[in-house]
């Protein structure tokens, strides 16, 4: 089995390093920090000329996924300024939250899923909120989604191992469960011998140097950190260590 290493990055020079490490795809965004935004403009054009696929993160604030009418509005936008520029999907997510509970907002999925006719997609993790995650999959997988993005309703995909089994197993050809969260070289083997996922999601940074004054002014946060071609090119060698097997 050839699997896919995606991994997220927020800038040009996140773009570069993930690709200059081997990955098989991008996923773009604005504020890695806050879980991923929708990406500049600029971001978007200079991700149209990668030599791989781009999705593109389509989240216009920080913060939950129950949207407003003007949310989903500024989203519709997005997309269709990403099918312009030519990238290869989107990354979309929407939830309801009521008494309690947290489910896929189908209604909002639908515009958005329409949005981006042509378009790869894949629902981001938006799912971990919800108790019972099976029938938002199924929601997705009526939609024609290709994959969720997923850490199992935990902080970790390793945390969440458990769930991430029971989505895969419920799942199954329909479309693909793609583990994310705290994945690093010394978790993703495990996670290869238990999930084997045919595409698996990482950040593949390391701690960004350039603090100092920056930090102190508020203009990067302490905890900053920058995508890092030679830990792409470790996880790209573990999932090449594990190509042909189940």
């Amino acid at each position: 089995m050839t699997r896919i290493l995606e991994i997220c990055v927020d800038s040009p020079s996140g773009l570069a390093a993930a690709i200059e490490g081997g990955a098989d795809r991008i996923e773009l965004c604005a504020a890695l920090a806050l879980g991923g935004l929708t990406p500049s403009p600029g971001l978007i054009s200079l991700a149209a000329r990668a030599p791989i696929p781009v999705m593109a993160m389509i989240r216009p604030r920080a913060g939950g996924f129950d949207w407003s009418e003007e949310e989903v509005g500024t989203m519709e936008v997005e997309i269709a300024a990403v099918a312009r520029a030519g990238l290869a999907g989107v990354v979309i997510g929407a939830t309801r939250s009521e008494a309690g509970s947290v489910t896929l907002d189908l209604p909002v999925m639908q515009r958005l899923v329409a949005a981006a006719k042509g378009l790869d997609l894949t629902l981001h993790r938006c799912i971990d909120l919800m108790e019972d995650p099976l029938e938002a999959l199924d929601q997705a997988a009526a939609l024609g989604i290709s994959r969720i993005l997923s850490s199992g309703g935990a902080a970790t995909a390793t945390e969440g191992l458990a769930r991430l089994q029971g989505m895969t197993a419920h799942a199954g050809r329909r479309l693909s469960i793609m583990p994310g969260a705290g994945v690093s070289a010394a978790t993703l083997p495990g996670l290869l011998e238990v999930l084997a996922p045919s595409e698996v999601h990482a950040s593949a940074s390391q701690p960004d140097p350039g603090t100092g004054a920056i930090a102190r002014f508020g203009f990067q946060p302490e905890s900053a950190r920058r995508t890092d071609a030679a830990t792409v090119a470790g996880l790209k060698r573990l999932l090449l260590n594990h190509e042909g097997r189940p």
